[in-house]
Order: C-alpha cells, then sequence, then structure tokens
C-alpha cells in the first residue's frame, strides 16, 4: 500500500519534470505533432513511458515479480512503434499488425483459453487505437487515460492483483503528471507513442484482470470501463462509412470535434468527456466487484448508443474553402 502511494507520487512529480525537460530537444528534433494550429512538442509520450516502465520495472527487479514483466516489455514494444510513426508516420496496418503481435505475446491463455484470448489480442487492438484516436485535443487523452487506468487499478485491488494495480496506478500518476503540460493550452503531447502504449497496457491490464471470468459478463466489464473511447471509436467508423470516406483517412469527426461544433470549448469538451469516461469506470468497478447486475452495464451501453446517435447528426465533413474563419475556428484540434 505505501509502495503504491510512494510509487504514484514519484511517477507523477518524475513525468512533470521530465516531460518539461525534453520539449527543447523534441523541438530541435522536430519530434512535434503538425497536425494542430501550432506545432507542439512529442516529450510528454516519451517521458510517461519511461517514468512508468522505470518506476514499476524497479519493483519487479527488487521483489520476487508480481507477472507483469512480459506487459511491460510487450508495452515498451507498442511505445517504440508508436514513437517511430511520430517520426515517420507509419501505414496503420503495420501499427496495428505490431500492436496485435505484442498482445498476442502476453494474453493469458492458460485462463482465456485460445479462443477467447485471440478475441482479447483483437479487443486490445481496437482499444490502443481508439486511445490513439482521442489524442487530438488538449488534456484530452490525458484525462481518459488517468479515469481509465484508475478504474482499471481498483478491479485489480479487488482480486488482489498487486502487481496489475501498482502498474495502473503508476500509469495513471504519471499521465496526471503530463497533464499538468497538456491542459489547454498544451506545451507537450503524448504522440502515438504515448497515448498507443497507455491504451495497450490498459487494455491487456484489464485482460489480466478480467481472465477467469465468464467471457458475456467480462465483455460488459471491459465495454463499461472503456466505453467513452469504445463511442468515440464506433462513432468515427460508422460516421466515415456512411459518409463514403475511407475508415483509416483522419477527419475532424471524433467527439470532442462534433462538441466543439456545438460551441464548448476545448477545456469544456475535456471535462465533459472525462465525467463521461468516469461514468462507465464506476460502472465497470461496481459490476467487477459484483455490487451492481449486468443491468447497469446495458444501462452504460445505452447511454452511450444516444450520445453516439445524438453527435452524429452534428455536421462535420465541411468543405473549409466555402465557409468563414469563424465557422472552422472549433475544428481547429488535431484529426484523428
Amino acid at each position: 500500500m505505501l509502495y503504491g502511494i510512494a510509487a504514484a507520487a514519484t511517477a507523477l512529480l518524475l513525468t512533470a519534470l521530465l516531460a518539461a525537460a525534453l520539449r527543447f530537444p523534441a523541438s530541435r528534433l522536430r519530434l512535434v505533432e503538425r497536425r494542430r494550429q501550432r506545432e507542439v512538442p512529442l516529450s510528454g509520450g516519451v517521458a510517461v513511458v519511461v517514468v512508468t516502465g522505470s518506476v514499476v520495472g524497479v519493483k519487479e527487479w527488487g521483489s520476487a515479480g508480481s507477472g507483469i514483466g512480459g506487459l511491460l516489455v510487450a508495452g515498451g514494444v507498442v511505445a517504440l512503434l508508436g514513437l517511430v510513426d511520430d517520426v515517420w508516420r507509419l501505414r496503420r496496418r503495420v501499427l496495428a499488425a505490431g500492436t496485435a503481435v505484442a498482445a498476442a505475446c502476453v494474453v493469458p491463455y492458460g485462463e482465456t483459453g485460445v479462443g477467447t484470448g485471440l478475441l482479447a489480442v483483437g479487443w486490445a487492438v481496437g482499444v490502443t487505437f481508439a486511445f490513439r484516436g482521442l489524442d487530438h485535443a488538449d488534456g484530452l487523452a490525458g484525462t481518459v487515460g488517468v479515469v481509465t487506468a484508475f478504474g482499471v487499478a481498483a478491479c485489480a485491488a479487488i482480486d488482489v492483483l498487486d502487481g496489475v494495480a501498482v502498474l495502473m496506478s503508476v500509469l495513471a500518476a504519471a499521465l496526471t503528471g503530463f497533464l499538468l503540460h497538456n491542459w489547454h493550452p498544451a506545451r507537450v503531447a503524448l504522440g502515438s507513442c504515448g497515448s498507443m502504449s497507455a491504451g495497450f497496457v490498459i487494455a491487456l491490464g484489464l485482460v489480466h484482470v478480467r481472465a477467469g471470468f465468464g467471457l458475456g459478463e467480462s465483455a460488459g466489464v471491459l465495454f463499461a470501463l472503456t466505453a467513452l473511447v469504445s463511442a468515440d471509436a464506433v462513432l468515427v467508423v460508422l460516421a466515415r462509412r456512411l459518409g463514403g470516406r475511407a475508415v483509416l483517412r483522419s477527419a475532424p469527426d471524433h467527439l470532442a470535434h462534433r462538441l466543439r461544433r456545438l460551441g464548448l470549448t476545448v477545456p469544456g469538451v475535456t471535462l465533459l468527456l472525462g465525467f463521461g469516461a468516469l461514468s462507465g469506470v464506476l460502472v465497470g468497478v461496481l459490476a467487477h466487484a459484483g455490487w451492481v447486475g449486468g443491468d447497469a452495464v446495458w444501462w452504460v451501453a445505452g447511454g452511450a448508443l444516444v450520445i453516439v446517435s445524438a453527435l452524429s447528426r452534428v455536421p462535420v465533413y465541411v468543405d473549409r474553402r466555402t465557409v468563414s474563419p469563424q465557422v472552422r475556428a472549433p475544428l481547429r484540434v488535431r484529426n484523428g
């Protein structure tokens, strides 16, 4: 308990310091996010990955181990893959294939079975890319990541999975330290390195927590804990398919983009979506603990469906050449 608190506090402080220290080198090396109004150094993702891996790795090295060494290594591989994408813009099929291989290496097949394990791999890839898609507005990916990681940590603590609980707590703390520089107006960003690794570790942490439970019950808990990112991904895929656009082509059609079109400020969007993520996470934790039944998860699914349906009606595919700068202003966040 005391180690977990000390580790989280250390991770928060070190990430805040390292993200700030790496801003200038990232700018000099042109490791910047170029799809915003201004170039933002991508030092946040490197800081989160390095600090999380170091703090948790010290515990693993200094003790008998808690079985999460493989998850740390796989998360590092995904982070490296994301860093390469930040520098050279890899094809998304390459990112997906690499993420799938990393996930397949750490799924606990002994508890899930091969069939369910392969489903878990596909789900983990989807969550990883959904978190990557959230990294287009100041504070959004970090806020949702903090909320979700704490939720997974709570589930792990309930089952006395100390290794996963510490990993998630440290990740949440590191993302909090990153948010000190990423709140609007952002001075650093996560990039694919940070967002993909965070999504990957959260997804596989959830798989480890729910391994051994029934498939249907686990699917409900996993959905509730990742309801916000799932709703965002579903909305984007449906909108692009129905709009005749390529699913993998970036566009300003995420939840945050649509809320901005409705007049909300960037901090307002982040707080609103963060509250939405928190609502789903609370239900997921309570369902995992057995304190609420499956009906509560259906309420989360219904709420997500209503939100997706309502926001899908907000027009986002506009010809920028035919609208004024005042109308374009709400779209000035990174397309995902």
